[in-house]
């Protein structure tokens, strides 16, 4: 168990810090590092991946609060796209929560390795989309935001590589995307802990210290060490440019995904 704690700050501090420098990737990296820890402290095969993805998730409940405060104080904040994109995201992460819940283990990690896999593979690539129209109304923006959130449940991430080309590509100012892609974080993570729950609460074999499918000494683990890491990642990306790590970052991503691929087989 020591062990284990010590492993999941290690993974929280560094999963913290690479998203405090390049913006992306915390869940992304937290899901393979946890299903490899879960599996060798001897959790239950079929359960380890559905606890990994919620324990991922639930951990930007507590991380987003600091990022959304900053970039509210900057004004980078667009609330009238993140209330009702919010609302939507809620709304999806919940229900998909409930769904990843019915998938074998094999579906979720096939659909973590390929679409974490093309994410990584867009990174080597600078190109950014184009803006092309305007910001949709209510209605679509809380659709949006439900598909975000789906998706989002099944990765264990909190959407912002999906939400911040989308705003992009509606003529919202880059940074304006980063911080309501931001603001979305919570939303997000709120559904996915609420319906991660409600759908592992009935599992008799999950282990102790587990709330549904959320391993709480994973998610205190996690979400402290990246609490602390994150700023520190955040003030460095200021004084260096970050590109040939996003490279490398990507390489990453795509070992990670290679290794959820296997997790599939």
């Amino acid at each position: 168990m020591l062990l284990t704690m010590s492993a999941l700050l290690l993974v929280g501090a560094f999963t913290g810090f690479m998203a405090g420098l390049l913006g992306v990737g915390g869940g992304m990296m937290l899901v393979p590092f946890m299903t490899a820890l879960f599996s060798i402290s001897g959790f239950a095969p079929e359960l380890v991946i559905k606890m990994a993805l919620a324990t991922s998730l639930t951990t930007i409940l507590f991380t987003s609060i600091g990022s959304v405060r900053a970039h509210h104080k900057g004004g980078k904040v667009r609330w009238d796209i993140a209330r009702p994109m919010g609302i939507g995201a809620f709304i999806g992460t919940f229900v998909g929560a409930n769904f990843a819940s019915t998938l074998k283990n094999e579906w979720l990690a096939m659909f973590f390795a390929l679409f974490v896999g093309y994410s990584a593979i867009k990174m080597f690539r600078t190109n950014k989309p184009k803006p092309s129209r305007e910001v949709p109304g209510t209605l679509p923006l809380a659709a949006v935001g439900s598909g975000i959130g789906v998706i989002s449940s099944l990765l264990g991430a909190g959407g912002g590589f999906l939400s911040t080309p989308f705003m992009v590509w509606c003529n919202v100012a880059m940074h304006q995307a980063i911080g309501t892609s931001a603001a979305l974080g919570f939303p997000i993570a709120a559904g996915g802990l609420i319906g991660y729950v409600i759908a592992g609460w009935s599992i008799s074999n999950l282990p102790p210290w587990s709330l549904g499918f959320i391993y709480l000494p994973a998610l205190t683990a996690c979400a402290l060490a990246s609490l602390v890491t994150a700023p520190i990642g955040a003030r460095t990306a200021h004084r260096m440019n970050v590109a040939s790590l996003r490279r490398a970052f990507a390489v990453l991503l795509l070992v990670l995904a290679l290794y959820m691929g296997s997790r599939a087989f």
